[in-house]
This record gives C-alpha cells, sequence and structure tokens, in this order.
C-alpha cells in the first residue's frame, strides 16, 4: 500500500495536473462542454496507453542503449527540474495550440507533450526499471492509472473547475507544483549521483 500512495502522489504532481488543465482550458476555450468531456476522455485513455507501455519496457530500453539506471535518474531529475523552473515562472503558461478540429489534439500536444513531458517520460522509466517484483509492478501500474485517472476527472469537469477558482487560482497552484516538483527533481538527481559514486 506505501508503494501505492507514493507512486501516487509521486506521479500525480510530476505530471503537473493543474499546467495540464490551465492549457486544456485554453484549448478548449470555445468549445461545448460535450466537447471538452470527450476530449478528456481521449486524452486520458492515451496518457494512460503511453505511461505502461513506458512503465513495462524501461528495463529493456535501459538494456538495448546500455544506460545505467543511475544515470537515467541523473538525466530525469535535470529534465524534471527545468519542468519545475518553468512553472514556478510561469512561462509554460502561455503556450497555445491552433484548435482547428479539436478532438485532434487528444493525443498531440495534450497527451504529449503537455501530460507527459521529458522529465515524465524519464522518471517512469527510471520507476519501471526499479520495480524489483511483479507486485511492486502491479502496484505501480494501478497508482500510475489512478494519478492519470484523477487527472483526467479534472479534465472532464474543467468548466467547472475554471468557476470555483478562476485563472489566476490555476497559476497559483501551478506554482505550488512547481516547488514540489524542484525538490523531488532534486532528490531523483542526488539519489543517482549517491548510487553512481557508491557512496
Amino acid at each position: 500500500m506505501e508503494i501505492f500512495l507514493a507512486t501516487f502522489l509521486k506521479m500525480f504532481f510530476i505530471m503537473t495536473p493543474f499546467f495540464v488543465l490551465s492549457v486544456f482550458l485554453t484549448v478548449t476555450n470555445d468549445a461545448t462542454t460535450r466537447e471538452k468531456k470527450t476530449l478528456a476522455v481521449k486524452v486520458t485513455l492515451s496518457v494512460i496507453i503511453l505511461c505502461l507501455v513506458l512503465l513495462f519496457f524501461g528495463k529493456h530500453i535501459f538494456s538495448i542503449f546500455g544506460i545505467t539506471l543511475d544515470a537515467f535518474r541523473i538525466g530525469a531529475g535535470a529534465l524534471l527540474f527545468l519542468t519545475a523552473v518553468d512553472l514556478i515562472r510561469g512561462s509554460k503558461d502561455g503556450q497555445k495550440v491552433d484548435a482547428t478540429n479539436i478532438q485532434e489534439l487528444a493525443v498531440v500536444p495534450l497527451a504529449i507533450p503537455i501530460t507527459v513531458g521529458p522529465g515524465t517520460i524519464g522518471i517512469l522509466l527510471v520507476m519501471g526499471a526499479g520495480f524489483k517484483t511483479a507486485s511492486e509492478l502491479f502496484l505501480g501500474s494501478g497508482a500510475l492509472i489512478a494519478a492519470v485517472v484523477l487527472i483526467g476527472i479534472m479534465l472532464y469537469f474543467s468548466h467547472i473547475i475554471k468557476k470555483v477558482i478562476g485563472k489566476q487560482g490555476l497559476l497559483v497552484v501551478s506554482k505550488i507544483t512547481g516547488l514540489f516538483l524542484a525538490a523531488l527533481s532534486a532528490q531523483t538527481i542526488f539519489t543517482g549521483i549517491k548510487n553512481f559514486l557508491s557512496l
């Protein structure tokens, strides 16, 4: 249960849900509520499939390219830190997407790279390679799916959330998420360096 909760919280924050929500609201600004809900479901399913593939095949990717887990931890942590800096500075919030056909945006760019960016991909590969047993992998997968579904629920009810907290509220929460990401990325880098140097 501890693995489930830890993985759930880690993945929820890594996928920067409030930034994703703010981009989703920008993209669907002129869409109907029904179109928003349909798009939210498509994005959620796309992210779940992508994340599970990365989680399950992380070990094989490492072995093919001859990359050590700790080297990847350092690289993934660095990318995650850049994402955190962007969130805190607010430089990611200005992204806009041309929504000619709203449903075509489900996989690119909403699933990749907005929800599952380089930092998230790196952490997923590290996590997948780090699970020692089948039960750990099963719990981790369940937690990952739960985190993505929660983000999907946020997108599904985005029209309500926008009314409740407003755009400024979303910006504030995005910055707080950035702080958590910065701490998580630092921990990932330190763990990689410590193991690499056998300290």
